[in-house]
Order: structure tokens, then C-alpha cells, then sequence
């Protein structure tokens, strides 16, 4: 039995910025698996199913991300989920844009999200970080975080997200490195319909 979790806030304009990638991965998992219908318990969204045979439980808390570990506690306690068996999707500013990285246990390394879900469940959980990479001009974090994933970042991370709900089996089995390496290995996979045949010819014969 499995929870995971996607962070972000719960705002109408916040679903597109960059602090709230987790709640999209969640929203991908529900897609993908057809997990049930989301409903409002433990002030959080909740689904639940069964993926690869695994019983699963996906939230997105509603406390605002400073306040996500109330949601988390709640849950694990009324379902008696492990905390070794949570594992949560998280923006992350240090990870490059496009990569992700996995990690059990460690610190919040400066996220107010998992700072509060250390705080209320401990530390000992996994964790799915999505870089957003940093600023490329002057602005504040905090403002950075909220702002919406540009056009450019935009196809991206849907490609990001579907890399990982097809990677998901592996997760499941807390692989961490296996599962980071194949979501990051088939990110950049060539799309040859998206290039015009003179672009084409170019990219072969630069291959030679």
C-alpha cells in the first residue's frame, strides 16, 4: 500500500505554476490508471486504486503548500500507511529543468512543503523532485515559483509527466535511481515528426 503525493496550492491561479508540478503528476497518475474520482477528505483531493496490482492512495493537499504535513498525518494515520511507504512529487529549484531526481529520507533542503511534511511525519519517505531550474534573470524566488511555466517550459513538462506516469512500475517498487534514470534517459527522445525535411537532412548528416 502506497501513498502518493503531489504538492502545489490549491488556488484556481496557481494550477500552472511552477510550485505546483506535484499536483499535476497526481492529476496524470488519476488519468493514466483511472483512479477514482477525487474527493475532499483529509483537507486534501483523494483518489485511490490499484496500479500494477499495488494499492494506491494519490492526494493533493489543500492546506497550502507551508501546511501540507497536517494533510499527510491525516492520512497515513487513518489508513495506517508506513511512512517508508509515502512517497511525494515536488517542485525542486536545484534540479536542472526537465530532470527530475530521488531521494529516501534527507533534508527539505529549503522547500516549505517538505519542511512541513518532515515536520508532522518525519523524514523518513521518498521523495520526487522536478527541476524547475533557477531564474535566468533578477527575480525574487519566491515570486519565481509562482509564476506560470513559460510557453517554451510548457511542452515540456507534459512530456515530463507522461515520462512518469510510463515509469510509474518502477516507482511503485522503490527503484528511486532506476526510475529517475529512465524518466530523465527518454526526455529527450527525438520527435522526427516535429522537424522539416531540410532539418532533417542537416541533423543525418551531422551525424557523420
Amino acid at each position: 500500500m502506497l501513498l502518493f503525493v503531489g504538492l502545489g496550492n490549491p488556488t484556481p491561479d496557481s494550477e500552472n505554476n511552477r510550485h505546483n508540478v506535484g499536483f499535476k503528476i497526481i492529476d496524470s497518475i488519476n488519468k493514466k490508471f483511472g483512479l477514482s474520482k477525487q474527493k475532499p477528505k483529509f483537507k486534501g483531493l483523494l483518489t485511490t486504486g490499484n496500479i500494477r496490482n499495488e494499492k494506491v492512495y494519490a492526494i493533493k493537499p489543500l492546506t497550502f503548500m507551508n501546511n501540507s504535513g497536517i494533510c499527510i498525518r491525516e492520512v497515513i494515520e487513518y489508513f495506517k500507511i508506513n511512512v517508508e511507504d509515502v512517497i511525494v512529487f515536488h517542485d525542486d529549484l536545484d534540479v536542472e529543468f526537465g530532470k527530475i531526481k530521488t531521494k529516501f529520507s534527507g533534508s527539505s533542503a529549503g522547500h516549505n512543503g517538505i519542511a512541513s511534511i518532515d515536520k508532522f511525519i518525519g523524514k523518513d519517505y521518498s521523495r520526487v523532485r522536478v527541476g524547475i531550474g533557477k531564474p535566468k534573470t533578477k527575480i525574487d524566488i519566491k515570486d519565481y515559483v509562482l509564476q506560470n511555466f513559460d510557453e517554451e517550459e510548457v511542452s515540456d513538462i507534459e512530456k515530463i509527466l507522461e515520462n512518469i506516469t510510463n515509469s510509474i512500475s518502477i516507482l511503485i517498487k522503490k527503484k528511486l535511481d532506476l526510475f529517475s534514470s529512465t524518466v530523465n534517459n527518454k526526455k529527450w527522445v527525438l520527435n522526427v515528426e516535429l522537424l522539416d525535411c531540410q532539418m532533417l537532412v542537416n541533423l543525418l548528416y551531422s551525424m557523420h
